[in-house]
């Protein structure tokens, strides 16, 4: 009898720590629940973000500014959409006026406009990029290309780029989508289309060459012509000087060199005209 009332006492401790850790256990429980619950209540819109709640799949209109942001656990949730200048590559194919196959690299620089971000994640989603942008650039590039010849493209790159940059802006305007700046990375012909602009390009130094060749034929023809008429001036003006007794007193220093070199010996043979000399002037 005694033994079995000392079984019970010890049965009695063994059943409240029991009911002890049992609690123990539901209060653990309870607290990392609420503490879960707690955490799941707030959210941080991160910085270059602005966030819109969801609520059981319906989007507010209240945009949330970078920072942490109260939400209903398990109820609402913020959705977070990008407003920094993010880039769009998209690679296009189109033909020029002058029937040309050009392929052309774009790259586009866009910002998400804040004050319309609901209208944006409403109307279009999160995947605006795919469904607006990229189409929009291929159909607007396409347009501009087919303005212009394929030499044009490359000789007025800039021009074209500006159309393409006015045109997708107001496109992209339509769905609060801000372009900041567009640039045409490349324009890619074919190879026979890139022969021929090669042979043209030879073709043009050669005919260069050719005119410069010309230029200076003609320069020098017109500085002998510039020569021979001074040069018949020159002689024109000597003319204009000679008078008779210029010639006389020529002829004068003629016969007064010949008395000088004469030695008094007439020549046996003569080989031509021997000037005339009066000898008896000379002896008296």
């Amino acid at each position: 009898m005694f033994p079995e009332m000392g079984k019970k006492k010890q049965e009695a401790p063994t059943a409240a720590q029991a009911k002890g850790l049992k609690r123990a256990i539901v209060g653990g429980i309870a607290v990392v629940a609420a503490l879960i619950i707690g955490f799941s209540g707030f959210s941080t819109v991160e910085f270059g973000h602005v966030g819109l709640y969801k609520t059981f799949g319906k989007l507010s209109d209240n945009v949330l500014n970078p920072g942490v942001h109260f939400k209903i656990p398990f109820v609402q949730s913020i959705i977070q959409v990008n407003t920094q200048v993010t880039k769009a590559e998209t690679d296009t194919s189109a033909s020029s006026k002058d029937l040309q196959p050009v392929s052309t690299h774009v790259v586009v620089n866009y910002s998400v406009d804040k004050a319309a971000v609901f209208n944006l994640m409403n109307n279009i989603g999160a995947n605006y990029d795919t469904v607006i942008i990229s189409p929009a650039i291929q159909e607007i590039v396409k347009e501009v290309t087919a303005k212009y010849a394929a030499e044009d493209l490359i000789a007025k790159r800039d021009v074209v780029s500006n159309e393409v940059h006015d045109l997708l802006t107001k496109r992209l305007a339509r769905y609060n989508l801000v372009v900041n700046d567009i640039n045409i990375v490349n324009f890619k012909f074919s190879d026979a289309f890139n022969a021929s602009i090669e042979a043209k390009q030879v073709a043009q130094q050669q005919a260069l060459k050719a005119e410069n060749d010309l230029k200076r034929v003609q320069i020098e023809a017109q500085q002998k012509v510039a020569q021979a008429q001074a040069e018949a001036e020159a002689l024109k003006l000597k003319k204009q000087e000679v008078t008779p007794d210029l010639i006389m007193l020529k002829q004068i220093e003629i016969q007064e060199e010949a008395i000088a070199k004469w030695d008094g010996k007439l020549p046996n043979v003569t080989g031509g005209t021997v000037p005339f000399i009066d000898v008896e002037s000379m002896t008296k």
